[in-house]
């Protein structure tokens, strides 16, 4: 069969990218992969061995390289304001309902379905640490688990179901208290909201709660992917990162601590600061770009796809700021830190 298109645009189920990335490639179309490339290592590697040898482009989604926020960090970064990066500190607040939506009650609640939650929820994360230090990871050790949503923490009382649950008034993560709330807002009435019903009604609502997976108490679901993880990675040349991965936090923006040898950044998804040691005074960076959610993802979302469009229009891979290649090493970061949360030992990833 000819080919119908230039390219395609891989967002099926997390399960699924690798099966149909690596048959488009094989029929010669140019791929836009959601994040993350598969559940699995061994199908990660298959899908850039496809894309390589078919001589196609492949792009995956990791939309925080595409940010005006991004930008400005990698400029003070590169241009010197820190003197020699010596570590950095990432916090990936995931929030306690989006967590609850998501990894608990949702799509990604377990691992053999998606993937570790480090990996499908923060492979974006480690993709921006390694831009931005400009080096491959060497050494990576985690810790963490799933820590609260198990049934040793139910609460006395707790039903099945939030709506038939006498302690539903008094818990953080109540179904009723938070989707029925969402009507209300805008942006919640385009996410998450339709993931449950297209009826964006109470009544639509309710009964998506009584019949669905997200009206479920999250101490009776069947999660097991990790609630709060922290990973320390060693970069080469001996610079060091921490990410922090939580559903513990208010849902808001990830946030970014740089040292350096010569001055300090601080960054937090949308303004970023950095401190002179010279002078010791405290300076905003311009941030040339915006910074909301235009286009989703702080412009990321429309960043990459417009770098892709314009890298198969023109045949320039360069426009894809994360190569197959690099983008797997990301994916290496997370099996790892999920090999040592597991094991109680550090990995070596340069042997």
């Amino acid at each position: 069969m000819p080919r119908l298109a230039d390219a395609v645009i891989v967002a099926t189920p997390d399960r699924e990218h690798a099966g149909a990335a690596i048959r488009f490639a094989e029929l010669g179309y140019h791929v836009l992969l959601e994040k993350p490339i598969a559940p699995t290592w061994e199908e990660c590697v298959g899908v850039v061995d496809a894309v390589e040898k078919a001589g196609v482009i492949l792009a995956v989604c990791h939309v925080m390289r595409y940010t005006a926020y991004t930008e400005a960090v990698q400029r003070a970064v590169a241009g010197g304001r820190l003197g020699q990066v010596i570590g950095v500190e990432h916090t990936e607040p995931v929030g306690w309902w989006h967590f609850a939506h998501s990894y608990v009650r949702g799509n990604w609640r377990r691992a053999g379905q998606s993937g570790p939650s480090l990996l499908t929820k923060c492979c974006h994360d480690l993709d921006w640490l390694r831009h931005v230090v400009g080096r491959p990871a060497v050494a990576v050790s985690s810790s963490g688990g799933l820590r609260h949503f198990t049934a040793a923490n139910r609460p006395a009382g707790a039903a099945d179901r939030c709506l038939d649950c006498a302690v539903e008034p008094d818990c953080p993560y109540s179904a009723p208290r938070l989707y029925l709330g969402f009507l209300d807002e805008p942006k919640r009435r385009r996410w998450p909201l339709p993931v449950l019903t297209t009826d964006l009604t109470e009544h639509g609502v309710r009964q998506a709660l009584r019949d669905g997976p997200y009206g479920r108490c999250v101490y009776a679901c069947d999660n097991d992917v990790a609630d709060h993880q922290v990973v320390t990675i060693e970069f080469g040349g001996g610079v060091t990162a921490t990410l922090t991965m939580s559903a513990f936090t208010p849902y808001g923006r990830r946030r970014t601590r740089i040292m350096g040898s010569r001055g300090f950044l601080e960054g937090d998804g949308h303004q970023v600061t950095v401190t002179d040691f010279v002078t010791g005074r405290a300076e905003p960076v311009p941030v040339d770009g915006p910074t909301e959610e235009g286009g989703g993802h702080g412009g990321g979302d429309f960043g990459v796809i417009g770098a892709f469009a314009r890298a198969v229009a023109s045949g320039d891979r360069s426009l894809i700021r994360t190569g197959p290649r690099e983008s797997l090493d990301s994916h290496l970061m997370a099996f790892a830190a999920e090999r040592s949360r597991l094991t109680g030992a550090p990995v070596r990833l340069d042997g």
